[in-house]
């Protein structure tokens, strides 16, 4: 049960419906078990005209007895016939009343704890960090924030009620059916652990299986994401036919997993009716004893004590599917915890200070990060003073790109530390931190809504006259108007109604909306054409004015005016200076220049 402690967390914060729950259900019981208890009397009087023997020792049969005797001397056997009915008729009205009562309280609940649930599990993949998600394959995320998110829906919390009424209904109608017959009941106790074990040994391997089906849910996930994301590749180099191989074998596995699971789960039901049946059929052969030798029990209580224990089949069939279903439910709910326990190793400072504005410096001090085994910086000591603009390059993996996450904390430093204005940035609210800093990278990022939404994404309150004049300065603006709906446009999925230009001119005006102090532009026209490139490093350069600014570049002829320029070799700076003195030095940088060409 340990892995359903998160679900039993939830539920602490409801113990008040829990307990409205819990008495309409217990009350919901009784009336059911008291309803079917009238046919003791009911077939008493119609059988043999009079009441059981006196001389029973049973409480509940003399109770009966008491009754009975009363109201036929009172009121004759047609109108005591006719109380009895009443009464069943009222007793049934009221169970099912209280029943209904018990849903009205749970199913909110249920809903409640799964929305939690999801809630929970979706704050926690926006705050672990970038790194985690290297690792993992997106298809695999989604299946776990959906497939798995509804397993645990349908077979966990689904079965809720069966945690809390199944066994009351049980504990309730055993303690009826032992003042009734003690000797009976003795033997139903002995006979259902048995049947119980039986259960158990079919619906013990579902948790595997379970496990199978949520990995393969996530392999076909990630193969259609792959498929979306690169249909023109797919298309081009003519691999339909391998993508559709890999995808159906992955399907086929996923359906002969889902038939294991079936098989077990479809046989817990008819196997538990049948075992259920077997012991029905041993209550009447030892009842019929206790009734026909020894006389130990009236036949009328025997039938009563009959119906009253078929009320607890049921729920005995529904606690083992349950049960089932709980072990099912395991793995689905073991998959959602890995992702809610994973380590967040960037994680907010909640007595940080306020960086309200930037003065002076962002500082690397003797930095270094590791990633597992990989060193990725090896003690980098850097200065970006305030109102200059440094460009990082190097080879492909030198580096760049991870020094320049470390600024907005993407990740935390191995080894050494970060700090703007003399303070270690650890030290800060991570969102004043964020909240002082613009970035566009080479991907545009953008969101399916309008051309003003996106734009306005690190501002929501912006007017439309602001976003028009951050347009205008990204060099969007002019684009923008000639769309059909001009700044409430849609981008369409991920800005695919947008050229790459035009993608990233919007990702400038969000970042000049914003009007950080510090910009981070991480290879931003590198994917772009001649033209696009131009318009979009025209809007750079007037984002850049006056602003703090660290440029990651493989165009060298973007950057050759920062003030400094640093060249990263194998996670180490080799070289730096400005675009002339690097040139003169005839290292590793002017190589890279004239293999561009540029001078």
């Amino acid at each position: 049960m340990k892995q359903y402690s998160r679900i039993f967390q939830y539920l602490k914060s409801y113990k008040g419906s829990i307990f409205l729950y819990f008495l309409f259900t217990l009350l919901s019981i009784l009336f059911s078990i008291v309803s079917i208890g009238m046919l003791m009397p009911f077939l008493q009087l119609i059988f043999t005209g009079k009441g059981m023997a006196n001389e029973s020792n049973n409480q509940v049969i003399r109770f009966v007895n008491d009754f009975l005797e009363n109201t036929r001397d009172k009121y004759g056997d047609v109108t005591t016939l006719a109380y009895i009915c009443l009464l069943m008729l009222l007793f049934i009205i009221l169970k099912n009343l209280f029943l209904y009562l018990s849903y009205f309280i749970l199913n909110p609940l249920k809903n409640k704890i799964v929305n939690r649930l999801r809630e929970d599990l979706y704050d926690k993949v926006l705050r672990l960090p970038i790194g985690f998600f290297n690792e993992k394959r997106k298809g695999d995320l989604m299946s776990r924030m959906t497939n798995d998110i509804g397993e645990v829906e349908g077979s966990l919390v689904g079965t809720l009620e069966g945690w809390i009424r199944d066994p009351m209904t049980i504990i309730v109608t055993l303690t009826v059916l032992f003042l009734i017959s003690y000797e009976l009941t003795l033997f139903i106790l002995i006979l259902i652990p048995v049947l119980g074990f039986v259960i158990g040994r079919i619906t013990r391997s579902l948790k595997k299986h379970s496990q199978e089906v949520a990995h393969k849910y996530g392999e076909t996930l990630s193969t259609l994401d792959e498929t979306l994301g690169g249909l023109r590749v797919i298309k081009a180099f003519n691999i339909e036919k391998l993508l559709r191989t890999k995808f159906i074998k992955t399907n086929d596995e996923l359906l002969a997993a889902k038939n294991k699971i079936a098989y077990r789960r479809d046989l817990a039901s008819p196997l538990s009716e049948v075992l259920g049946v077997i012991l029905f059929a041993a209550v009447l052969y030892y009842g019929g004893r206790l009734v026909l030798k020894n006389q130990l029990l009236e036949a009328s209580a025997f039938l009563g004590f009959l119906g009253i224990f078929y009320n607890i089949i049921n729920p005995a069939k529904a606690l083992s599917t349950s049960f089932s279903n709980m072990r099912k439910g395991a793995a689905a709910i073991n998959r959602i915890e890995e992702i809610l326990n994973a380590p967040v190793t960037v994680d907010d400072n909640p007595n940080g200070k306020q960086l309200k504005e930037f003065k002076g410096k962002i500082e690397f001090r003797n930095v270094s990060f590791a990633y597992e085994d990989a060193v990725i910086l090896d003690h980098i000591s850097l200065t970006v003073q305030k109102g200059k603009t440094v460009a990082l390059v190097g080879s492909s993996g030198a580096g760049k790109s991870t020094l320049a996450d470390l600024v907005p904390r993407f990740h935390d430093v191995t080894g050494g530390e970060v700090l703007i204005d003399g303070v270690n940035i650890k030290d800060y609210s991570l969102q004043s931190v964020r909240s002082l800093m613009s970035i566009v990278t080479q991907e545009p990022i953008l969101f399916n809504d309008t051309i003003a939404n996106n734009i306005a994404l690190g501002q929501p309150g912006a007017t439309i006259e602001q976003i028009t004049e951050a347009a205008k300065i990204a060099n969007a603006h002019d684009f923008i108007i000639k769309k059909e709906g001009g700044y409430q446009s849609s981008i369409g999925d991920r800005g695919s109604k947008l050229s790459g230009g035009e993608r990233q001119r919007l990702t400038i005006a969000r970042a000049v909306l914003k009007n950080p102090p510090i910009l981070i532009l991480d290879e931003a026209t590198s994917s772009l054409d001649t033209e696009s490139e131009r318009l979009v490093q025209d809007a750079i350069n007037n984002m850049m004015q006056n602003r703090t600014s660290i440029v990651i570049a493989h165009r060298l002829s973007t950057i050759r005016h920062a003030d400094e320029i640093i060249v990263f070799q194998k996670g180490k700076i080799v070289e730096r200076g400005n675009h002339e003195q690097l040139l003169a030095q005839g290292g590793f940088y002017r190589k890279l220049v004239e293999m561009q060409e540029v001078r």
